[in-house]
């Protein structure tokens, strides 16, 4: 039915919520909220509204909207950041990252707490330390710790599991007391605990002295070796306290953000504040930030980063002000428990982080441009050079094929797909071969093909949520063969009425790729072009599937045992017969009375190993 913008906009409620805009394919193209539903989106469509080049673009897309009406504009805010984070529309200003931070957590949630990485923070009554932007950092100081207090690492529930099995190799190298046996009094393993809890927190004084006693101590005593345990324990103090750059406030958690942007290309650059210190930076990429300013991109991203992050700073300090700041304070505020806020700081310390920040951002920047503009001559690029080749406009996504076998025997398919010149491994498929004996590569593939098509003509993807990755076709076709296999493609698609382009990867005589052939003529291609190697690397990828799946299927049949094959007998069945008996002969002259007699294997089973040998 024909969306009906007149009347639709005539619907909408002064009321606060958020709207969905669909394009022609039913796509969700962009994602907004309101505080007022009827004047936000009847603005989109009035000539008398102001709109940049970016949105008079999406306006001419839009074929029809949806709306969801909030109790507030907070509400609207939370379910716009739901929405885009799911959908990730076409126009609305992304970030690009979608990362997790370690922390560190110590479980005081427990009788006898453990220390542990964690990449998520819950209210679970333990303590965490974090977020951290070093993974192999946190594993590092958690694994040290463990050494200084002889702390646990096993998951056992104490005290309840005290003494019911023998201590771990980690009590034997004295690298745990043993708490599971009661070796260790809680009182005294608490004071470890909170001895690391210190050093957690940055106080790393006590454990140094300590250390440093210890060390001398041993070397009085001539015990070299503890004396050299204690200076390398020493060394790793010092190199853990040594990266925490101290800052000049008041010991409290922050994050600074601040952006570089370059035409569309953006980076905002995050410094964690944790306890007064500098503990880590990390920088994003944004996308779809053209004709937006840069309070509008700091907006997007400070909503779309905390959405997704657990820990939230006291304070946030930003290079400018952002459009919702009153509003994100108050739901970031409501994330946290307690009161956030956002500064943007104009003099003294403060400023100066934020400046550092931004010129972190503009390195980073000017770093990664030459990068990404590498990576996207490589993929989109090289999609595109492809496509200019062909003759062919809007290609995105390329699927190929090939055929793995040793003299017929386990034949398979696999397939690969590729979007706009990187693999989507997640639409990878592998097809094991039904309807053909024997080595026919040709067969295999239209078997294979016809397969794949058929499944991609599926009306719903819900009846067999297997087939998904197929439910769209590809732009085209990539044949790991020349005339012949290009020749299979087009039969399968006459014969299923579906019309895409099919090309074929040529090879020479040393099995290298020389040209592609296309429309029953082979067209050769520079090797040196991105093009030229993004088909090598679809016709590589093709063939490296389907060699290991076949592999995969070579190597369980090696495994495979006639005992496999009969009814009853499972792995410990199998592992008891083989014990019993010297060869599956031997099993094969026994009588049921005497496989009965093996211990686990029950009269009925007996039988039924004994009939199968029968009837083989």
């Amino acid at each position: 039915m024909q969306f009906n913008f007149e009347e639709e906009l005539r619907k909408l409620p002064h009321k606060p919520g958020i709207y969905i805009m669909h394009d022609a394919n039913d796509s969700i193209i962009y994602v907004g909220k309101a505080i007022d539903l009827y004047n936000r989106v009847h603005s989109y469509f009035r000539e008398s509204t102001k709109k940049s080049p970016k949105i008079q673009k999406m306006v001419t897309l839009i074929a029809r909207f949806e709306y969801m009406i909030t109790d507030s504009e907070l509400e609207a805010l939370v379910l716009e950041n739901n929405l885009i984070k799911e959908h990730e529309p076409k126009y609305n200003t992304m970030l690009k990252d979608d990362k997790t931070y370690p922390y560190i957590k110590v479980t005081l949630n427990e009788a006898y707490p453990r220390i542990l990485l964690s990449r998520s923070m819950k209210k679970d009554k333990a303590k965490y330390f974090g977020p951290f932007t070093n993974a192999g950092a946190v594993k590092n100081t958690i694994e040290l710790l463990n050494r200084l207090y002889s702390l646990r690492t096993c998951n056992r529930v104490l005290p309840r599991e005290i003494g019911k099995d023998r201590p771990c190799l980690n009590y034997h190298i004295h690298q745990c007391d043993a708490p599971c046996q009661g070796y260790i009094c809680r009182e005294h393993y608490m004071e470890k605990v909170n001895a690391a809890l210190e050093f957690l927190s940055g106080n790393y004084a006590p454990v140094m002295k300590s250390l440093q006693e210890k060390m001398e101590e041993a070397s009085e005593n001539l015990e070299f070796e503890e004396a050299i345990k204690y200076r390398e324990l020493l060394s790793s103090v010092r190199a853990i306290a040594q990266k925490q750059k101290i800052t000049d406030y008041e010991g409290e958690d922050k994050d600074v953000i601040a952006m570089a942007r370059e035409g569309e290309d953006v980076v905002v650059q995050v410094f964690f504040v944790r306890g007064g210190r500098l503990i880590g930076r990390e920088h994003f990429h944004m996308k779809n930030t053209q004709d937006e300013i840069n309070s509008r991109i700091l907006d997007s991203f400070v909503k779309q980063f905390y959405a997704g992050t657990p820990y939230l700073p006291k304070e946030i300090m930003l290079q400018e002000p952002i459009e919702d700041e009153k509003l994100v304070e108050e739901w970031l505020s409501g994330k946290r428990g307690s009161r956030v806020y956002l500064k943007n700081p104009k003099i003294g310390m403060k400023e100066k982080l934020v400046d550092l920040a931004a010129r972190n951002a503009e390195l980073v920047l000017k770093q990664d441009l030459d990068r990404i503009r590498r990576e996207e001559s490589r993929t989109r690029g090289a999609v595109e050079e492809i496509g200019k080749l062909l003759g062919l406009s809007g290609l995105h996504r390329m699927e190929a094929f090939d055929i793995s076998n040793i003299s017929g025997f386990q034949t398979v398919g696999s397939m690969v797909v590729f979007e706009d010149g990187k693999p989507k491994r997640s639409d990878y498929r592998k097809f094991r071969i039904k309807t053909v004996t024997g080595p026919d590569d040709y067969a295999c593939m239209h078997e294979v093909l016809t397969r794949r098509i058929l499944h991609g003509m599926e009306d719903s993807g819900e009846e067999k949520g297997q087939f998904d990755s197929f439910r769209r076709l590809p732009d085209l076709f990539l044949m790991d063969g020349g005339r012949g296999q290009v020749n299979v493609a087009l039969q399968v698609l006459q014969e299923l009425n579906v019309s895409i382009p099919v090309c074929g990867m040529v090879k020479d005589d040393n099995h290298r790729t020389r040209g592609v052939y296309y429309n029953h003529e082979e067209i050769p291609i520079d090797r040196n072009s991105e093009g030229f190697k993004l088909i090598t690397r679809v016709q590589d990828e093709a063939h490296r599937f389907a060699i290991e799946y076949h592999r995969s299927l070579r190597s369980k049949a090696q495994t495979h045992s006639i005992l496999d094959d009969i009814p009853g007998v499972g792995p410990a069945r199998k592992r008891a017969l083989m014990k019993h008996f010297a060869s599956i002969e031997d099993l094969r002259r026994a009588t049921p009375e005497e496989i009965a007699g093996i211990p686990g294997i029950p009269a009925a089973t007996a039988e039924e190993i004994y009939t199968f040998f029968r009837t083989k």
